[in-house]
């Protein structure tokens, strides 16, 4: 295993985008020539062949379902009761994914270990399932508190409380606003199952509301830097700061218009504002300058995460190629340790840690 991806939206793309992800990404972009009702069509850049190419042998892998009402000014389902339906859906795809032998899930330190163990094994010819920690991205979909409890059981272990604007239980990105009632009694409940809080997406208001009352392990599956693009969906410095206090791990996202400053979403192209895996290790330096070592940079890189190639760095053309990464890490004078830590060593680590025995 040479990476683990703390962010992937894989059910999403299977069940929205109508992707077979069993198949390699070239056949996927093939049968999406002339699709016109998304703008990645034909664009992609994940799938399971993908994965085992690039030694990516365990991700995050989420459940997501808005609720938005009419006139909101993102999409979204209209309750909570059918936004849970739809992440009921994702996580039967992601079952069906194991019983067909290509996807795993681990819940608990033992399975990380067991999975560990399978992929250490040199054998290039064992079909490998990726192994994926379920995360839930945004909590509308949980029609109440009490719901946690029962995603818990089906082995929901990470959550972020907001996403885009406002939220049931936190306000996310472009929004503002401190979490209400709903969304204090939730993150205590995650703090009572000993679950990981993701602070990505949640508004500044909500970050530093939600650091004040949860108690348990943090992580940020995917962000990247304000100093470098100042944008309220990146961490300031000062946030940074707090979440390594937490012990804390941040994905390093592939978005484009998170990489580099000045993108016109739908105008900009990675080649055009020279978005690369260059651009995107300065953010990588950035964070590890300012808090004085390696220990906390991972890898989470949100690619098809309702965008592909038209909006991810330009030499990237699936994540098999996530190894370009370290290349760059090491022309900013990374040792293959500090690489190896941050493509994967330091996830390790935090797991072992923060999922139930």
């Amino acid at each position: 295993m040479y990476a683990i991806d703390l962010h992937l939206d894989l059910a999403m793309n299977a069940t929205e985008w109508n992707r077979d992800l069993r198949l390699p990404v070239p056949v996927i972009r093939e049968q999406e020539v002339g699709m016109t009702d998304r703008t990645d069509r034909g664009k992609g850049t994940v799938a399971l062949p993908e994965l085992r190419e690039g030694g990516i042998g365990l991700v995050v892998a989420t459940q997501i379902a808005r609720v938005a009402g009419p006139g909101a000014p993102f999409p979204g389902w209209r309750s909570a009761e059918q936004a849970w339906a739809h992440t009921q859906a994702q996580l039967a795809w992601y079952r069906c994914m194991e019983e067909q032998g290509e996807m795993v899930q681990v819940r608990n330190q033992l399975e990380l270990e067991k999975h560990l163990s399978l992929w250490s094994d040199e054998d290039t010819t064992l079909q490998k399932p990726v192994g994926y920690i379920l995360s839930l991205e945004g909590a509308d979909s949980l029609v109440d508190v009490s719901y946690l409890e029962r995603a818990y059981a089906y082995g929901l272990r990470a959550l972020g409380p907001g996403h885009y604007g406002p939220g049931r239980y936190a306000n996310g990105t472009n929004a503002t606003g401190k979490m209400g009632k709903m969304g204090v009694d939730l993150v205590k409940e995650m703090d009572r199952l000993e679950m990981i809080l993701d602070a990505t997406h949640l508004n500044d208001d909500a970050f530093w509301q939600a650091l004040d009352i949860f108690k348990g392990q943090v992580w940020a599956s995917h962000n990247l830097c304000r100093a470098l693009v100042d944008h309220n969906r990146q961490f300031s410095d000062d946030m940074i700061r707090a979440l390594i206090e937490r012990g804390a791990i941040i994905g390093m996202a592939m978005d484009a218009w998170m990489i580099v400053p000045g993108w016109v979403r739908h105008q900009s192209t990675p080649e055009g504002t020279n978005c690369n895996i260059a651009a995107l290790a300065q953010h990588v330096d950035h964070i590890c300058q300012l808090i004085g070592n390696v220990d906390h940079v991972s890898i989470g890189t949100d690619l098809d995460g309702g965008y592909g190639k038209e909006q991810s760095p330009y030499d990237i053309d699936t994540i098999a190629d996530l190894s370009i990464l370290g290349e760059k890490l090491k022309d900013l004078g990374y040792k293959d340790g500090d690489i190896e830590a941050m493509m994967k060593g330091n996830a390790l680590r935090f797991l072992r840690e923060a999922l139930p025995e």
